[in-house]
């Protein structure tokens, strides 16, 4: 076989490959963790399902850095918030930003990493 078939060979297989983007990639890691501590920096929004239906939406994101408060106020005022109104909330959902665990996290992999390569 000649290096030209065998190149192409080559090329064919690495094209076969399964690409997984950055965010797929977030997106598989998140699922296997446990979340029952996220940073407030890193959720993008929070829904508190009241008992009566209600849904009350809460844009972590926007708060932060639109309004520009202080993440660990944010947090704050949340938790505050969520412990006097335990009474009435049935489950509280938590919606992560991936763009943001990203970034706090993949320099520290890289760091952990680099002397593997």
């Amino acid at each position: 076989m000649s290096q030209k078939n065998q190149n192409q060979k080559g090329a064919a297989r690495k094209s076969r490959r399964l690409r997984i983007t950055k965010k797929a990639k977030w997106e598989k890691i998140l699922r296997d963790v446990d979340k029952t501590q996220v940073p407030i920096t890193c959720l993008e929004a929070i829904e508190v399902n009241l008992v009566d239906g209600t849904i009350v939406k809460i844009d972590v994101t926007e708060l932060i850095e639109e309004h520009n408060y202080d993440a660990d106020l944010v947090e704050e005022m949340i938790n505050s918030r969520l412990e006097k109104l335990d009474y009435i909330i049935r489950d509280v959902d938590f919606f992560i930003n991936l763009d943001n665990v990203a970034d706090s996290v993949q320099p520290l992999t890289d760091e952990l990493l680099k002397n593997l390569k």
